[in-house]
């Protein structure tokens, strides 16, 4: 600040740093504010150089901004000069107030630190107040505190030189220079502050278009799935109600999307299925269940669930995968049906015979007095590790689940009927099926064992079970009948065997010989089929050879 004689300032001078000041305010970046600042050093304050030393992340120094000589700005902008050196040099000199002024005779020994500086060499004072060329004048500048509270972090310090009039500044350019340094000190943390908030609203700008782009990108992939997709709540009183469903689970179900918000999940399940459903939607993961269509019937379904929450650990939902495995659901359980059943007849094969014989039966295992339900067909307990029955196929008698609910199926004692009822075992072997396929044909004797298959299974009572052991050889299990009820049944299904059959045009005849056994437990599967199997000889050879056929 140019002065006649302190303490009088020209009035133009005062104007002149209240418009840098202003200048400094205004500014449009981080960048130009630091520019401003040096710059006014030199057209307001009367200095001829003057730099903005800037405080980095890591505590360093930078030159950040040069004003008065092009090489020396060329030179130094950009270098760094560590925390330390800076430290040290703010803690030597003269202290003017805030400004520390270091005179050429104390600071030959900053020559060599890591500060970036510019000096010349000149002449030595010739007055007291006259500015060397190697004095050192610095005015740190301060984040703004508190109001009435002491002065915030550094942030910078400004280093001026060469004052034009040649001497040091007197009472009212420390003054002015200290009030400067202080306006900067708010331009400059006002235009970081700035500056920080457009980055911030920058990169929320475009977290907010990878937001919008994200959630574009999973409408699409939700809505034009190939495959059944819904968002369904989870938790609380409205626990797998559906939200929103894509077209293709609303074209598989057969139901518009409308009507999908009125129902949860566990209104489509089919009723067998709902613990599993209610298991997969508390845990998230996979299920294969049956799902309701608008027509009533029941599509199979492979279900996956994913557990979704918000940013916040908000409310959560289910994001479901629907995938339509009705044909394979079809192709497993036809063979399934093929491996537990004869291809011929389409009755129960021999395993099968076996396995559903062996789900009534227990026997004796370990000490004395343990019952352990047997699979006599394969070879292992019909109770899992939990004490459980391993799901064996229907016979139309109670299945039991565990010892405790293990009904004891006993034998009626005696030849005669006592009026006791168990499960009857009815080995069954056909007369003069031999001559048959000997004379007509396998494809003759193929027809002939289909209708009797037929024949059989029309005899007998629903839940009864009819099987083809193998060859001319049938087994019919038939449960709470006595013994005057076994007797009756073979006879009325010999006498429908007897029946002729037509084939091709030609009437044939083949007769019936059965044996009746009893199942009871602590006997295995084999046990009892062999029983009823030897009785059937028996019952064969009671009768005269030429009587077989016609019963």
């Amino acid at each position: 600040m140019e002065t006649e004689s302190e303490p009088y300032v020209r009035l133009a001078s005062l104007r002149q740093l209240h418009q840098v000041m202003a200048d400094m305010n205004t500014a449009r970046s981080l960048a130009d504010t630091l520019q401003t600042v040096a710059d006014g050093v030199v057209t307001a304050l009367g200095y001829e150089l003057a730099c903005v030393n800037l405080v980095r992340p890591d505590g360093d120094l930078v030159v950040a901004a040069f004003a008065g000589n092009a090489a020396a700005e060329a030179l130094i902008t950009g270098r760094v000069g560590s925390r330390e050196s800076w430290e040290r040099r703010l803690g030597m000199g003269e202290h003017w107030g805030d400004l520390v002024f270091i005179p050429h005779t104390e600071g030959w020994v900053l020559d060599d630190d890591d500060v970036p500086q510019w000096y010349t060499d000149g002449p030595a004072p010739r007055f007291e107040d006259e500015w060397h060329p190697s004095d050192r004048l610095f005015a740190p500048m301060y984040a703004p505190g508190p109001p009435g509270g002491s002065c915030g972090e550094l942030i910078g310090v400004l280093s001026v030189d060469r004052p034009r009039n040649g001497r040091r500044p007197g009472a009212w350019g420390r003054e002015a220079l200290q009030m400067y340094t202080f306006q900067a000190a708010i331009a400059i943390s006002n235009a970081r502050l700035r500056a920080n908030m457009q980055r911030a609203l920058v990169r929320l700008e475009r977290e907010q278009q990878a937001l919008r782009a994200s959630e574009e990108s999973f409408r699409q992939a939700f809505e034009y799935a190939p495959s059944g997709m819904a968002i369904a709540e989870m938790g609380g009183d409205q626990h797998g109600r559906i939200l929103r469903t894509n077209d293709a689970l609303c074209r598989l179900l057969g139901r518009p999307a409308s009507a999908m918000r009125r129902y949860s999940f566990s209104d489509l399940v089919h009723p067998e299925d709902i613990g599993t459903l209610l298991r997969t939607s508390a845990e998230g993961g996979r299920a294969e269940l049956r799902l309701g269509r608008r027509d009533g019937t029941y599509v199979w379904v492979h279900l996956r669930n994913s557990v979704v929450a918000d940013a916040a650990d908000g409310p959560r939902f289910l994001l479901t995968h629907v995938e339509d495995i009705e044909d394979r659901k079809r192709r497993e359980l036809q063979l399934a049906h093929r491996a537990s059943h004869d291809a011929l007849t389409g009755l129960p094969n021999s395993a099968e015979l076996r396995s559903r014989l062996s789900s009534r039966l227990c026997r004796r295992a370990g000490h004395a007095g343990a019952l352990e339900p047997v699979d006599a067909a394969f070879g292992h307990p019909a109770f899992d590790s939990n004490g459980h029955g391993f799901d064996f196929p229907s016979t139309g008698v109670e299945v039991y689940d565990g010892y405790d609910h293990h009904v004891h199926t006993v034998a009626p004692e005696g030849e005669h009927d006592d009026g006791a009822k168990g499960l009857a075992v009815l080995f069954c072997d056909l007369d003069g099926f031999k001559s048959i396929n000997d004379r007509f044909g396998h494809n003759a004797g193929d027809s002939v064992l289909i209708e009797v298959a037929r024949r059989l299974s029309r005899g007998v009572r629903d839940g009864d079970t009819v099987a083809r052991l193998g060859g001319d050889e049938f087994v019919v299990l038939a449960d709470g009948l006595g013994r005057a009820d076994a007797q009756d049944l073979a006879v009325r299904l010999r006498n429908e065997i007897i029946q002729p059959i037509r084939i091709d045009g030609r009437a044939m005849r083949v007769g019936a010989s059965f044996g009746i056994g009893w199942a009871s437990c602590g006997m295995t599967a084999d046990e009892v089929l062999k029983s009823a199997d030897e009785r059937m000889y028996v019952e064969k050879r009671s009768r005269p050879k030429q009587h077989r056929r016609a019963g």
